[in-house]
């Protein structure tokens, strides 16, 4: 039997409270899409298969700021590169099979792999779907109806929507500085080097944000090596 009901049953119970912690947010991602003329296709699109709140929001913004399409696919493949070490983590305390990985490996972020990586012994395959599914449905389903709200909304009150994007990324930043400096540290030097190379304009937004992932990350491993 591909799925075990019991297992699946507890993943779905398991991934309540991320349903109900995404669903806002999404809806936020509806509504933002909304204001920047994005179609309710490529919105939904856009939530059922790339499923990725933070790194929507960046590309939504980057879309809006008029950067391109490569920019925007490789800043998002840098801000999701921690998926490889999060599923590799996940693997090594699971057992499933084989076909049931292009799914799993979907429906992993940040919230699913810390309920996931935390629950005591191991993880089957039916859970992680589980899991994985009833989180992936608030995403979507908030999304929906955050574009079709945005149809009844008035403009102003949908372009006062776009700060969500920064309350979004400090309600991220906030607890990892408050639990480690590197974390503030690495968050301010790459504020300070997106905002020189911005200032010097020796390239386009889209790549000073490239640019800026990529020195400090590196500055940062070397600085802040536990080994040194």
């Amino acid at each position: 039997m591909l799925l075990n009901k019991t297992d699946l049953k507890n993943g779905i119970y398991s991934g309540i409270p991320i349903f109900i912690g995404y669903f806002p947010i999404a809806i936020t991602f509806g509504l933002l899409a909304k204001s920047v003329n994005i179609s309710f296709f490529e919105s939904f699109c856009f939530s059922a298969l790339v499923f990725a709140g933070a790194s929507q929001f960046v590309s939504i913004n980057m879309y809006h700021a008029g950067i391109g399409a490569g920019e925007i696919i490789l800043t998002v493949f840098l801000l999701n590169f921690r998926h490889f070490l999060m599923s590799a983590t996940i693997s090594s305390k699971s057992s499933f099979k084989k076909i049931l990985i292009p799914i799993i490996s979907f429906g992993i972020t940040d919230e699913t792999f810390a309920v996931a990586a935390l629950k005591e012994g191991g993880i089957s395959g039916s859970y992680i779907i589980g899991l994985n599914f009833t989180s992936y449905s608030g995403w979507v389903i908030g999304t929906v109806i955050g574009y079709i709200a945005g149809d009844f909304l008035p403009h102003v009150i949908q372009s006062s929507f776009s700060i969500c994007i920064y309350a979004l990324f400090v309600a991220i930043l906030i607890p990892a500085v408050r639990k480690s400096f590197t974390a503030g540290f690495i968050a301010v030097a790459a504020g300070a080097a997106n905002s020189m190379l911005g200032y010097f304009s020796l390239f386009s937004s889209g790549w000073n944000i490239i640019i800026s992932i990529l020195l400090v990350s590196a500055a940062g491993m070397f600085i802040f090596n536990e080994d040194n």
